[in-house]
């Protein structure tokens, strides 16, 4: 599946989205919600500049870990506006 990189990177920019892409080490699937947003993470003390729709890597604020990931563009899965949806 190929995923529109520039609607997530505005996607992050503007509030929350959950991505869902594979662990590089484990194979896992991982669903994390994420932000690059400050509005959106009181504990974002770190700003992403822009960020290039052609990268490999994208830098994301995981929202669940309170932490800075940075996931590469070819693992993601999937991806939606919004917090994880619940099963």
């Amino acid at each position: 599946m190929s995923i529109d990189l520039s609607k997530l990177l505005t996607a992050l920019s503007e509030g929350v989205a959950t991505v869902t892409f594979e662990k590089i080490d484990t194979k896992e699937l991982r669903v994390m919600p994420c932000t690059t947003n400050k509005e959106f993470a009181d504990a974002l003390s770190t700003s992403v500049g822009k960020q290039s729709h052609d990268a490999s890597t994208i830098v994301m604020y995981a929202l669940d870990k309170k932490a800075w990931r940075d996931v590469r563009v070819d693992t993601i899965k999937d991806w939606y506006e919004g917090y994880p949806k619940e099963i």
